[in-house]
């Protein structure tokens, strides 16, 4: 079998799968028992479909993504709204489907697109909605959930068995507790738990993982204490924080805050 950078280029596909016509299948993708791929699907080039896996709309899955059995990708939202329009779902590359997760097309009203960037990592059963934003190095644990329209920045972590309401935003490097609700938005680096869904501190381990300076811990540390304790409106803190500050990563939530946002954001000390 023929090798490219130590990889093979013979695409496969096992005499049980279906593969309708229309389908676009890169180089070197396997294809599994009893998979199905629809008319409008576009794998990348690698991409292995282990088997029992249902790819079906306009979905595209970027290179060296690995989907495992069961999982159902690029079906029609589960939106009362929805009239059959043509949408789609786009997800990039090296992402990691686990069994049974579910991912959804978008909607006319969400402006027709579901995209997931990345290095994703999708944990069993959890599901995406429809018109859902998703940022690289995401994970999302087992049977999680995203409402429709709800937006996930880079290197977000959502836990096991939690929801997140429609239109809220997770900012970059946020993480979310097992069992959590999250209905409010939450700020980059914040750290939510509860089953209600409470701001709690920062991700100081995901800080410290990712390699940031003491610096920049110590300048966020002092803002988020300014955020929760600060005179004034939430806004009103982030903006006198963004006069104030030199950190990259303090100016990145003021940002965040003073953004538009279809939900009021979830402060400390609240619910």
């Amino acid at each position: 079998m023929s090798t490219m950078s130590g990889k093979e280029t013979e695409t496969r596909v096992h005499p049980s799968a279906v593969v309708e016509d229309g389908a676009e299948l890169g180089v070197g993708c396997w294809i599994g028992p009893f998979c199905h791929i629809g008319p409008g699907v576009k794998l990348g080039d690698h991409v292995e479909l282990k088997s029992h896996v249902v790819i079906s709309g306009r979905t595209e899955i970027g290179a060296e993504s690995v989907v495992f059995p069961f999982a159902c990708i690029g079906e029609i939202p589960q939106d009362l709204k929805f009239r059959g329009e043509e949408t789609r779902l786009e997800i990039g590359a090296r992402a990691r489907i686990r069994e049974h997760v579910t991912m959804n097309t978008g909607t006319e009203g969400g402006g027709g697109l579901t995209r997931v960037g990345d290095d994703g990592l999708f944990m069993a059963g959890c599901h995406l909605a429809h018109d859902v934003r998703i940022g690289d190095r995401v994970i999302i644990v087992n049977n999680a959930a995203l409402a429709g329209h709800c937006v996930l920045e880079d290197d977000v972590i959502i836990g096991g068995l939690s929801g997140v309401h429609q239109f809220v935003r997770i900012g970059q490097g946020a993480i979310v507790g097992a069992v959590t609700m999250v209905t409010h938005d939450v700020i980059p680096y914040g750290l939510v738990q509860a089953p209600r869904g409470e701001l709690d501190g920062l991700n100081l381990v995901g800080l410290k993982r990712r390699g940031v300076g003491r610096s920049d811990i110590t300048a966020l540390r002092a803002a988020f204490q300014m955020l929760a304790q600060g005179e004034g409106a939430f806004q009103d803190r982030a903006k006198r924080l963004g006069e104030e500050t030199e950190s990259a990563y303090v100016r990145q939530i003021v940002e965040f805050v003073t953004g538009a946002s279809d939900r009021s954001f979830l402060t400390p000390g609240t619910d």
